[in-house]
This record gives C-alpha cells, sequence and structure tokens, in this order.
C-alpha cells in the first residue's frame, strides 16, 4: 500500500526523552507527512534536540508547555494540532524509543480500509517480547486489563495501557477532548469515550521495545488510583449507555437484579446473625427467601453480562480513504 497517498501525522509526547528523541525522530517513516512533537516541560535538553531537528526536516512541528500536564495533557495538545493540520489519520507513540516505528503501517492499514476507527497495539501476543518486558509491567498490565474490559465496555481488547496507537480524524473531532483525563489514565480514558461514540477498537500484536528506562507504571497507581478511576468509568458507561442513550433489557437486568442481590445478601446476614445468636435453626421460609433472591439476582446479572459484553461495537463508523 502507497502511504504516501495519506496525511499522516505523528504525534510524540516528549519528558525527559534528549537520549532517545532523536533516534525517534530519525526512524519515522517518510511517508508521515506531519510529525507533532509536544515538549511537556521536561526539565532536560528535549526541547533543544527537537528544535535542531525541526531544522533539518521541515515536517516537525515543536508545541511547548510551561507546566507539566501529563502525558494526556501533551497528547490532548497534539491532536488537536494534527486536526489544524487537516491529518487524516493520527498516530501517538511515545519519544523513549520503546515504539518501533517500523510497525506504524500495521496500525494505519485497517484504518485506511475502513475496518476500525482505532487501532491500539497489544505486548501480551508476542510471548518473546512478553518474557523481555519488566515484571512490575506485566503485572501491572495484567491486574488492570480485566477491570479495563469491564470499564470500557470493549470486551475484545486487551493491554489497555498500550500507548502506541493510531486513530481516524473524523473519530478524533468528535472526542470531548477536554473530557480525556491528563495523566496516566489516558489510554483507558480515550477507550471510554470511543465506546460512547460506538467506534470499533482493534487491537494488533505489536512487540514493544525495552532499554534501561524507568517504568513509569508504580504500584501506588496501580494499587490505589487506577481502581477508583476505573470504577468511576464504568458507572459512567452503565449511566450513559444504558440508561440516558437508550433503555433495554439490560437496563431492566440491572434494576432488578441488583436489588435482588442486595436484598438477599442483607436480609440472609441478618438473619443468619439473629438466629445464631439465639442458638436456634431459622424457619425454612427464612432460608429460602434470601437464598432465592441471591440466585436469582446472580442470574439476572449474569444475563446482563453477556448482553454487555455482546454490545462491543462490531463495526466501523469511519469509511475506507480513498485519494
Amino acid at each position: 500500500m502507497d502511504f504516501t497517498k495519506f496525511d499522516i501525522a505523528a504525534v510524540i509526547p516528549a519528558y525527559r526523552v534528549e537520549r532517545d528523541i532523536q533516534s525517534v525522530l530519525n526512524g519515522l517513516p517518510p511517508f508521515i507527512k506531519y510529525i507533532i512533537v509536544i515538549d511537556d516541560a521536561s526539565p532536560d535538553a528535549s526541547a533543544d534536540v527537537i528544535t535542531a531537528a525541526a531544522q533539518k526536516d521541515t515536517r516537525i512541528t515543536l508545541i511547548k508547555h510551561t507546566q507539566n500536564q501529563g502525558v494526556g495533557g501533551a497528547m490532548i495538545s497534539g491532536f488537536g494540532k494534527a486536526l489544524e493540520l487537516g491529518a487524516q489519520i493520527v498516530v501517538k507513540l511515545d519519544g523513549d524509543g520503546q515504539m518501533d516505528p517500523d510497525q506504524i503501517p500495521a496500525l494505519i492499514t485497517p484504518l485506511i480500509q475502513g475496518k476500525a476507527d482505532y487501532v491500539k497495539g497489544n505486548r501480551f501476543r508476542d510471548f518473546q517480547s512478553l518474557q523481555k518486558m519488566p515484571f512490575i509491567r506485566r503485572v501491572g498490565n495484567l491486574g488492570l486489563s480485566f477491570l479495563s474490559k469491564a470499564a470500557t465496555g470493549y470486551w475484545n481488547i486487551f493491554d489497555p495501557t498500550n500507548g502506541f496507537l493510531a486513530i481516524r480524524a473524523e473519530i478524533l473531532a468528535q472526542l470531548p477532548l477536554n473530557k480525556i483525563d491528563r495523566r496516566y489514565y489516558f489510554e483507558t480514558s480515550m477507550l471510554a469515550n470511543l465506546y460512547l461514540l460506538g467506534a470499533l477498537v482493534m487491537d494488533i500484536s505489536i512487540p514493544a521495545r525495552y532499554g534501561t528506562e524507568t517504568s513509569q507504571l508504580s504500584i501506588r497507581r496501580t494499587l490505589f488510583e487506577f481502581p477508583s478511576k476505573l470504577l468511576a468509568t464504568f458507572f459512567r458507561r452503565i449511566l450513559l449507555r444504558y440508561y440516558i442513550y437508550d433503555f433495554s433489557m439490560m437496563s431492566l437486568y440491572l434494576l432488578v437484579g441488583i436489588p435482588l442481590l442486595l436484598f438477599g445478601g442483607m436480609f440472609g446476614s441478618v438473619k443468619w446473625i439473629q438466629y445464631a445468636s439465639q442458638n436456634i435453626a431459622a424457619p425454612t421460609g427464612t432460608v429460602m427467601l434470601p437464598t432465592l433472591s441471591v440466585i436469582l439476582g446472580i442470574q439476572i446479572l449474569l444475563s446482563a453480562i453477556e448482553i454487555d459484553m455482546n454490545s462491543t461495537p462490531s463495526s466501523a463508523i469511519s469509511y475506507p480513504l480513498e485519494k
């Protein structure tokens, strides 16, 4: 495929990458029409290196932040610039050299063909690369993946924190960028908002490259910050998807299943404590009522989960690109 026929922009957030950013810029393929680098108030010489590179490569545009805004904040600035320049596809890769620019064609081909609206890398399908992944990253990503599926509604994707991604410009233009998380929750926040648009997200197996850089995925963030954000994302998605934008059997199942489960659990616990403290057997009816409520509530919620899993967007809303 001749990628030079399309207007493709690469957006690169840069923070403490003075050692790697030059090789990243040099490695970008010639079919990339726009290279947008965001210096996110980096305290090192990253901006100087990028400025020098821009003098040799006219495709490079440098955006400077006076205050650090995080990877999400940097990407929001880059996305805005890419849309302003008229890009048809926007690719995001980091400035630390972890992401192989040679994999960009694999990311953008489904977008050009109209088979997906958003494509992201998946490091967990390459077992050789997975063995090279630092242990803390494996644990963090594996632990977050299931929670991210439930929170975002994309049950078919994995490796949610993978930042190697590409998106069609018309889909990007519909996203409420002011609601995208500006820190390390950026990728999951993107997925949550894409789901509400009905965008098709595709996973592509792309191995990551790891060098001597320090992982930014801390244990504190994994255990405390992400779960609370994922829980908020989950409730927001359910409320908007099944009660604001639509009302279906899924909505009814939740309205019936959750009260049944809660009633059965609480009523059964209270009665169990009451009769156990008196050292007498509870009446059959008192035992059966919470038991049946819990069983029925679980069955109804399992049906709701099945409906939700089948509601994952399955067709792209963008059309094939033609030039």
